[in-house]
């Protein structure tokens, strides 16, 4: 592990010890490494505070006659940015779409921030914000997946379209947003108290699956939690060791952020797509549907794809039908 810090030689003997921003190491952070595809980089985002933010970027492979926004991908619990890699970055790029797929801080080649967990709803879209706002030069539709998608709802209700607005700088424009098996905006605390009282047996596999992570070393059990039941085993296992490596510590203190939530509502009009899987094990009807209403949108379900729905077996469907809403934007 290395630390960088710098000790101005007239002050040595009055300074007191800080505690650091984060710990900073420049070797491979995850156990499992990931290979990228032909066409895709990995960049590090030099966020405010010093700390760098993996990012797998794919360029669209043709010109198409009218710019096409780009795509910003985000991620949930026990991701990083290479959930996106194996087949959303290859499929949106032969479209026409640029694309950048984050890991945010403490999850896959990103830093560490110090303390227990690695952010907060607002640190974390705030990062969200900053690569927008330093890379992007054209307002970009974010997608997010489980808690990936309840940060994006946090980033859309602090954005601001009145001009000069200091708001409309922390949070930069979007052309739209995606929400995919997105936790609704009042939590996971009302999915867990469903599954109680109608899935009671269901309900405590979820809870040993990711509270007691016994999805890292239980295949089954990670395949019903992720994924579809025809997906090839031999795929579930090289998820699960990609899983057990890129979270280095959780995305959030549950407590807290249930206790911030729900989410304010957007004060300013966008367009967003609600999308969910018919064979989700984590996020059920009624979680997806209250996304929906929140946003005012009719949500739409995919038949035959799980909770990770970028991953599964049958991922095409789930590009597919956001290509069309992506064109429905033109």
């Amino acid at each position: 592990m290395t630390a960088l810090l710098y000790l101005h030689p007239t002050s040595l003997r009055k300074m007191t010890m800080k505690k650091p921003l984060a710990v900073l190491n420049q070797a491979q952070k995850m156990g499992v490494p990931y290979g990228l595809k032909q066409g895709q980089t990995r960049l590090f985002h030099q966020l405010q505070s010093g700390l760098k933010m993996e990012v797998i970027e794919q360029k669209s492979v043709i010109d198409p006659d009218e710019k096409n926004p780009p795509l910003v991908f985000v991620h949930g619990s026990y991701h990083a940015a290479w959930c996106w890699a194996d087949h959303w970055l290859p499929f949106f790029s032969s479209c026409g779409f640029d694309c950048y797929a984050i890991s945010l801080l403490g999850q896959g080649e990103s830093d560490v921030p110090l303390g227990t967990v690695a952010g907060s709803l607002q640190t974390h879209a705030g990062d969200v914000a900053y690569f927008i706002q330093k890379k992007l030069t054209l307002p970009p539709v974010l997608l997010g997946h489980s808690f990936g998608g309840l940060i994006i709802q946090y980033y859309l209700a602090n954005i601001r379209y009145e001009q000069c607005s200091e708001m409309e700088t922390l949070y930069p424009r979007l052309a739209g947003a995606t929400l995919i098996c997105s936790v609704p905006p009042s939590g996971n605390s009302g999915l867990v108290w469903r599954y109680l009282f109608t899935k009671p047996f269901a309900a405590i596999k979820v809870t040993r699956s990711l509270a007691a992570k016994a999805f890292q070393t239980s295949l089954s059990l990670c395949k019903e939690t992720f994924f579809s039941s025809r997906m090839d085993d031999h795929l579930v296992l090289r998820y699960q060791e990609l899983m057990k490596g890129s979270s280095r510590m959780p995305l959030f203190d549950l407590r807290k952020l249930n206790a911030s939530l729900p989410v304010p509502k957007p004060k300013s009009p966008i367009k967003v797509f609600v999308l969910g899987a018919n064979d989700d094990f984590i996020v059920d009807a009624e979680g997806l549907n209250e996304t929906g209403r929140f946003f005012g949108v009719n949500p739409v379900c995919i038949e035959g794809v799980a909770h990770d729905m970028m991953l599964d077996c049958s991922w095409e469907k789930g590009a597919e039908v956001i290509l069309s809403w992506l064109n429905s934007l033109k």
